[in-house]
């Protein structure tokens, strides 16, 4: 297959939906399909990188936060990326448009679906869903509505890493062809063998919905021997930090690590206890990268993180500080529990979302769409 990808996070730029692109190309390139990936600029970055059957095509435009990226340099994006996508599709003949993200790829998907009639896929990732982010893009998403409702009924079908995105996404339009596919994972990238350290890890983009304030909350006078490690930077990070002092916390702010780092490898491999407790997600990679290094995890029931985790992880209720604490405590007591969750975890990993398993999944897809255009 020659599959055309847009994704304006592609790493080193962007966070969980970065990782999914990364990991999908490399496998699909490793079962022969020829992926042209084109994405967001950035100081540092080359325009064009081939390697082997995948070649990286950047947008002259160049993001000036490799982590973060406001509505404004989207839409600068979007209009600086549209003649690089045009030349490629007139220079070569693609049997599908695999788009990641409504907003804002799924404007340049319609648009070359409307000039070149490219049959199209889209993989949502949550933030581009409207209602997925109570904190942010609410106005954004309320005037895009209407562009939304078209990108999506023109695409040949859509991707849902989990159902509880999907039956957000139902709540705006229902009326088009889906599929429920998880994210994956490469097991290999961690190990579950290392020894474990007395340490609680969080590793999170620094976003109020992601509820890191609720789990300092959580510790606020717990007598323990673990150090806490929290891993990520974003525009709540001061926040976060002001609150732990205001707690007397001890608490280590590492900021952001690269995902590729030896640094943050040996936290997760080393750590005993992950906590992720975000009020509203979608299918979370680092729970992922938690499962494969067999960390005794928390997080958040009634969210996309309980599809993930199965049973394989302790849950709490979104902004819940009291439950979460009760978690804490209850693995802090019990190293046999904290070691058979880990295990459980790294299993269901494994077993359901081994990258070989879920690419064979989207080339099926790849396959039923170019037959029936």
């Amino acid at each position: 297959m020659n599959v055309l990808m847009l994704c304006y996070e592609y790493p080193p730029l962007g966070g969980g939906g970065a990782k999914v692109v990364d990991g999908l190309t490399k496998e699909l390139v490793r079962k022969g399909h020829n992926v042209d990936l084109v994405t967001m600029g950035c100081k540092g970055l080359k325009n064009i990188e081939k390697n082997g059957y995948l070649t990286v095509y950047r947008s002259s435009w160049k993001r000036r936060d490799p982590k973060t990226c406001t509505p404004p340099e989207m839409l600068i994006y979007l209009l600086t990326v549209f003649p690089l996508i045009f030349k490629l599709c007139r220079r070569k003949k693609y049997d599908v448009n695999h788009t990641h993200f409504i907003f804002p790829d799924g404007i340049s998907a319609l648009m070359t679906k409307i000039v070149f009639h490219l049959p199209l896929l889209i993989t949502a990732h949550g933030s581009d869903v409207p209602g997925y982010n109570p904190h942010r893009f609410i106005t954004l998403h309320q005037l895009l509505t209407p562009i939304w409702k078209r990108i999506i009924k023109s695409a040949d079908g859509l991707i849902f890493p989990s159902r509880h995105l999907r039956d957000l996404a139902f709540k705006i339009r229902s009326d088009f062809p889906n599929k429920v596919i998880a994210n994956g994972f490469d097991p290999d990238r961690f190990s579950p063998d290392q020894k474990k350290e007395k340490r609680i890890l969080v590793v999170s983009r620094m976003f109020e919905r992601k509820g890191v304030q609720f789990f300092l909350s959580a510790l606020k006078g717990l007598k323990h021997d673990y150090k806490v490690t929290i891993v990520g930077d974003g525009p709540y990070l001061t926040t976060l930090k002001e609150l732990a002092t205001n707690l007397k916390i001890k608490v280590e702010f590492l900021g952001y690590l690269d995902n590729q780092s030896r640094r943050l490898k040996d936290l997760y491999e080393r750590s005993s206890i992950f906590v992720f407790t975000s009020e509203v997600e979608n299918f979370p990679v680092v729970l992922l990268e938690a499962m494969a290094s067999g960390l005794a995890i928390i997080t958040t029931s009634k969210t996309g993180c309980a599809e993930v985790v199965g049973e394989a992880a302790l849950m709490v209720n979104p902004k819940d500080p009291i439950s979460l604490r009760k978690a804490l405590i209850k693995y802090m007591n019990n190293p046999k529990l904290r070691d058979q969750m880990g295990r459980k975890a790294r299993k269901r990993l494994v077993e359901n979302f081994d990258w070989k398993i879920i690419a064979a999944r989207h080339i099926e897809l790849y396959y039923t769409i170019k037959e029936n255009n």
